[in-house]
């Protein structure tokens, strides 16, 4: 991709996160009435698209956004009311924009023109079912020439506040020259804490030499004396308040700064390959450094402790210490706190909700726990495909739960926590639960089980993971496709993690997702088998042991070794890469996974830890099971890293069979 797309892309994906929380702020406001700055602000993110896409030659997307800027330039101007139809379709047309822009980033063609005629049409249909109109008798008493001077917008807001009840007042005030633009930006300030700013006129009757003077047009629901005190200055009343509520705390005037061109912001925004990039580059020094640590044994063991060896022994030492420091430095670099994650799933939620017609609150915990940037954004995918299934097949509606006597509103809980190096994500709801007995029915179904077949719930549960599995008898906008769950084990297992759920009929059900905490530089085992090496990464492993063969026992044609009283299953990984190893009375094993998903890879030795950077396999070997890239160690020599996920759910399929067989 060109570095200019590059920017592009990274320009507008901020703008589209910021249009998509301004857009649920609309919807969940929309009822009582909106903020008139939410709806500005989602018009200003809108025309920023524009105008960036326009500038980096995407002709189409400025269409599009023109097109959706005209819609919402509607809503501003009291042409269009807010109803759930309008917020459901510029819902449909945020997400139409970020088809597209996937679509530019993946170099795939797009074409914007139906979507263009969707808007017209809808403005149209918008247009004959009427608007605000223009009812002359709400501006009667306001200074003709006033009104003609204001803006479209500017005219509706004030017929907004007129019908609202409020007083309509105009203050008038007088400034120097020299710092009038800081006195009121104050003025305005104080304003804003009274009521709503309607428009700010400039004049120029009647003034002091080196003098600048503005009538202020703002709506309030305070009379008018209270106001000329606050604000310090005349105010002339055209419209009186109709109702004057007890005038709110006073609030404390922002105090004015010099003026800086200097940016508030410290933050540089980096292209994530560049880092991938310096990560390659530590891991060259790494094997550098591991050469000078060989080189300086080797002169120790030939000239003794000389002070030249000394001294490069110290160089050695020295060197190892700052690439460590910077390692940790550019790991420390992509990590982001998984909050800013679950803000997103957390629009989802109160986007689908509404769309289901469920009462959903939505309870955050570990927003701060950390989490390497690019799985993050790995997993964004696997978590909303959990949460769409929880919204809708895991959650009953406010009159359902009534009469089940849980609370009308449901929860879905967003936990997240480090242990060790792992990230665990659960995804909890409290709804009514997997029904576990559906899905051997299901299963029974299409072939996955027999019918008299005995199984564990777990096992059972395991089959909302098979591609094209779903109980759901129809289907709706948000899931029951019989796609997405297996998309989820798909993804993490990619990613070196796994899944978990857990049920209880009535109760809920909860997702538990195990991800790395980064998969930047890993810590490996180096093993061999035969005369091959493979790396095992630490952060899926638990332990390692010496097993005499003799302690092995077999249960249903399966090997398996007493691990502290609990039987965990032996795979060998000569059997599994079909190579020849070596036939001893013992063997090294090493645990990996976790829970009932533990097993122990049989191993012929273990060589010692290294620090890897996982590199692809490339196209060629795209989709090959068993193996999660390369890894360079020692006198760079390649080894292979076993995809330890795959392994294990290859290992424990066979079990499944064998069982039932």
């Amino acid at each position: 991709m060109k570095s200019s797309k590059k920017d592009f892309i990274a320009e507008t994906e901020e703008l589209i996160e910021e249009a998509e929380r301004l857009l649920t702020e609309v919807q969940e406001t929309y009822s009582s009435g909106v903020n008139p700055d939410t709806i500005n602000a989602l018009f200003r993110a809108v025309h920023t698209i524009k105008g960036i896409s326009g500038l980096f030659g995407f002709k189409d997307i400025a269409d599009f956004s023109h097109a959706f800027e005209s819609l919402l330039d509607d809503i501003r101007l009291g042409r269009l009311g807010i109803t759930e139809d309008v917020v459901r379709f510029l819902f449909s047309n945020t997400d139409a924009i970020k088809k597209v822009f996937e679509d530019i980033e993946a170099e795939r063609p797009h074409d914007v023109s139906g979507y263009l005629k969707n808007i017209a049409s809808f403005r149209e249909a918008a247009k004959e079912s009427g608007g605000e109109g223009r009812p002359e008798d709400l501006l009667a008493r306001i200074d003709p020439s006033i009104i003609k001077v204001l803006s479209e917008y500017e005219e509706h807001r004030l017929k907004t506040n007129i019908k609202e009840g409020k007083g309509i007042y105009l203050a008038r005030a007088v400034f120097s020259l020299t710092d009038f633009d800081k006195l009121l930006n104050d003025l305005t300030g104080r304003i804003k804490a009274q009521g709503e700013q309607i428009s700010t006129l400039p004049t120029s009757s009647d003034l002091p030499p080196e003098s600048i003077g503005f009538n202020i047009l703002f709506g309030s629901v305070r009379p008018r004396e209270d106001l000329a005190q606050a604000l310090g200055i005349p105010v002339d009343e055209f419209v009186q308040c109709k109702s004057a509520p007890a005038p709110p705390p006073p609030v404390p005037a922002p105090k004015t700064q010099e003026a800086s061109l200097k940016s508030a912001s410290t933050y540089v925004r980096v292209d994530i390959e560049k880092l991938d990039r310096i990560l390659n580059t530590i891991s060259e020094l790494n094997l550098a450094r591991s050469a000078t640590n060989r080189i300086a044994a080797e002169m120790k063991e030939e000239f003794g402790h000389t002070p030249l060896v000394i001294d490069v022994f110290k160089i050695s030492q020295s060197f190892e210490r700052r690439i460590t420091e910077l390692k940790e430095q550019v790991l420390e670099i992509r990590m982001i706190p998984i909050g800013q994650i679950f803000s997103r799933l957390g629009q989802v939620i109160r986007r689908y909700s509404r769309e289901a017609g469920k009462q959903i609150e939505l309870v955050l915990y570990g927003e701060d726990t950390e989490i390497d940037k690019y799985l993050a954004e790995e997993i964004i995918d696997p978590l909303m495909h959990i949460v769409r299934n929880a919204i809708d097949h895991g959650m009953e509606t406010a009159a359902e739960r009534k009469g089940l006597g849980k609370r009308e509103n449901g929860t879905i809980v967003l936990k997240a926590f480090q242990r060790g190096n792992h990230v665990i994500i659960e995804v909890k709801d409290d709804g009514p639960g997997v029904d576990v007995e559906k899905v051997r029915r299901k299963a029974v179904e299409k072939g996955l089980m027999a019918e008299g077949a005995e199984m564990t719930d777990r096992e059972i549960l395991d089959f909302i993971f098979m591609p094209g599995f779903s109980t759901k008898a129809t289907v709706s906008e948000i899931s029951g496709r019989g796609v997405g769950m297996d998309v989820v084990k798909e993804k993490l297992s990619s990613l070196g993690g796994f899944v978990d759920v857990e049920t209880e009929k009535g109760k809920g059900t909860t997702f538990t997702l195990t991800v790395p905490i980064t998969l930047a530089i890993l810590k490996a085992l180096i093993v061999r088998v035969g005369r091959e090496r493979f790396a095992i990464p630490l952060t899926s492993s638990s332990e390692s042991l010496v097993i005499e063969h003799k302690d092995i026992q077999t249960i249903e044609g399966r090997d398996v070794y007493n691990l502290r009283g609990e039987m965990l299953p032996i795979v060998r990984i000569a059997n599994v890469y079909d190579i020849d190893g070596e036939v001893s009375e013992r063997s090294f094993a090493v645990v990996v996974g976790f829970g009932e998903r533990r097993i122990g890879l049989f191993v012929d030795e273990m060589i010692g830890q290294h620090e890897i950077v996982i590199k692809s396999l490339g196209d060629y070997f795209k989709g090959l099971r068993g193996f999660a890239g390369a890894a360079e160690i020692g006198k760079h020599e390649v080894v292979l890293v076993i995809d330890v996920e795959s392994v294990i759910e290859d290992s424990l399929s066979k079990q499944r069979v064998a069982h039932h067989v």
